[in-house]
């Protein structure tokens, strides 16, 4: 099995850039996912989220399932609970919220998933993850009753990241939200990763290649996106390898 975790450290030190796809199961129609995945592999895209706020209708494993068919790229779980977990994907962010004070996205969800990872054959990589606010409320907000950081308290992003690495966390995941109208600056990015010995993960509100590039310029070891491949798959046309 790949090493997700081993691969992304060395195309961090390699200065490779990776891009992954986010894939929300209550947004993809099964039925579309060969021909979505067919516009995936003519890009620069590395790895595969899956995952969202929610999953009413508990379609995360068909949808692993189905993308499994068609792709060997390594799939990730993003998971907005522990419903959201299935053994059929490849690893899975273990995601704590340190950007909010909620117990239940600092620990609470992490107790109850934890007897099922452990039998299962998932790579688990620890996550810090850090909602900056992208000038739109999210469903990450609502679902997890916190609020983002502001973009302007540079001070409080930077000491939540450290935060993160300092008690073993593997990656940072700066994360404007899904549909965000403004994502992380520039310079938040920059001064995060002059800052951090793990890789950086950033995603929310980049919709064109130049957002993309800016992103992996000021320092992003992979970017997320979501929304804009759900809101236009020729978005896919500007990032063909």
């Amino acid at each position: 099995m790949v090493n997700i975790y081993q691969n992304i450290l060395s195309a961090k030190k390699e200065g490779k850039k990776l891009l992954a796809v986010l894939i929300d199961p209550e947004k993809i129609d099964l039925n579309s996912i060969p021909s979505f995945f067919e516009k995936v592999h003519q890009s620069i895209t590395t790895h595969i989220f899956v995952g969202g706020s929610t999953d009413v209708n508990n379609e995360t494993e068909n949808v692993v399932k189905a993308i499994k068919k068609v792709t060997k790229l390594p799939i990730v779980l993003f998971p907005g609970d522990v419903q959201q977990i299935t053994n059929k994907a490849d690893g899975i962010l273990f995601l704590s919220l340190l950007s909010g004070r909620n117990p239940e996205y600092l620990i609470a969800q992490q107790i109850k998933a934890a007897p099922i990872l452990k039998n299962t054959k998932l790579e688990i990589i620890p996550t810090g993850y850090i909602l900056i606010d992208g000038k739109k409320e999210t469903a990450t907000q609502k679902v997890s009753n916190t609020k983002p950081i502001s973009q302007e308290d540079l001070e409080l992003i930077l000491n939540t990241a450290l935060a993160g690495e300092f008690s073993g966390k593997k990656l940072i995941y700066l994360e404007a939200g899904s549909g965000a109208t403004e994502a992380v600056s520039q310079k938040i990015i920059t001064v995060v990763r002059n800052n951090l010995s793990i890789p950086l993960i950033v995603g929310g509100g980049i919709r064109s290649k130049n957002q993309l590039e800016i992103a992996f310029n000021a320092g992003a070891d992979l970017v997320v996106i979501g929304t804009a491949f759900e809101n236009d798959e020729n978005f896919f046309n500007e990032l063909k390898k």
